[in-house]
């Protein structure tokens, strides 16, 4: 099974000068743990986690949170995968990184979004996804 048939494109994405307060209210309300932080030409520059938010913004005194942004505590260079690759070889980046989600990009251009819930959702891929779930979740404080 090929990523593109497992992945949501129904992806909203932050920039770069997005408040960290908008982020957070953005994560509650599409109940979602990452965000990824495009330009305007759709390209990915980057990802915001609910982790990056508690370790990178609130860690920080409060004077600081009014004036972070996205910029500020995105992880830059984020793994990617593309929509062609095998659901395999997917979950195989997800174990060796260690992450429980991976943007798609086609030609440098957000695509969508896979995670292990989405593995998990089709019954082909159940093992694969718990295969991945034990090994991310072996790794202490990784997203």
């Amino acid at each position: 099974m090929k990523v593109k048939d497992l992945m949501s494109t129904n992806i909203s994405c932050i920039t770069e000068g997005s408040s960290v307060s908008h982020i957070a209210q953005q994560m509650q309300r599409e109940d979602v743990g990452s965000l990824p932080v495009c330009s305007q030409q759709g390209q990915l520059l980057g990802m915001v986690t609910d982790r990056d938010l508690v370790l990178r913004a609130l860690a920080r005194s409060i004077d600081d949170l009014s004036s972070l942004t996205a910029k500020d505590i995105m992880s830059l260079h984020p793994v990617t995968i593309t929509p062609d690759m095998d659901s395999h070889d997917a979950a195989l980046v997800f174990s060796s990184h260690r992450i429980r989600r991976l943007p798609v990009t086609e030609n440098e251009k957000l695509v969508g979004m896979l995670s292990l819930g989405d593995l998990a959702s089709r019954p082909v891929c159940i093992d694969e996804a718990g295969d991945v779930l034990s090994a991310v979740s072996l790794a202490p404080g990784m997203d």
